[in-house]
């Protein structure tokens, strides 16, 4: 489906979006939000801009491949119960940083398994949508 008005629409929705995730994704480790509905906010926006411009203009923007995400993100939550583990004697036993950053907060063990959370649930999401977009290209 090409839509000028969409297209137009899409160039001030998927950034707003994207800053919308991050935001989700930083907090939720201190309140509502996180990983899991900022990864769901991040994979919609690039699902509309497939819509609205095509799936390989959607890759090209994205630059990832999702499976690459989807390793990535659970490399980062084992990461983060590992270090748990080795840190304090404990898997996902949290672990937080001494030095407090603006927008973050203290780095911590949470923030990097929603980090992964967030990375996962883009992959997969974007995985299924590709795909079922480019099954029905072929049709």
């Amino acid at each position: 489906m090409r839509s000028l008005i969409l297209q137009t629409a899409i160039r001030y929705l998927v950034p707003l979006q994207l800053m919308f995730s991050i935001y989700l994704l930083l907090g939720g480790h201190q309140q509502p939000g996180g990983g899991f509905v900022g990864g769901l906010i991040a994979a919609s926006a690039f699902s509309i801009y497939a819509i609205a411009n095509g799936v390989e203009s959607a890759r090209r923007t994205v630059r990832v491949d999702p499976r690459v995400l989807i390793g990535t993100g659970l490399a980062m939550a084992l990461v983060s119960g590992l270090l748990g583990l080795v840190l304090d004697g404990g898997f996902l036993v949290s672990q937080w940083g001494e030095t407090e950053y603006p927008g973050v907060g203290k780095l911590s063990t949470p923030l990097l398994f929603d980090t992964g959370v967030y990375t996962v649930v883009i992959g997969v999401v974007l995985l299924v949508i590709f795909s079922l977009m480019e099954e029905e290209q072929e049709a």
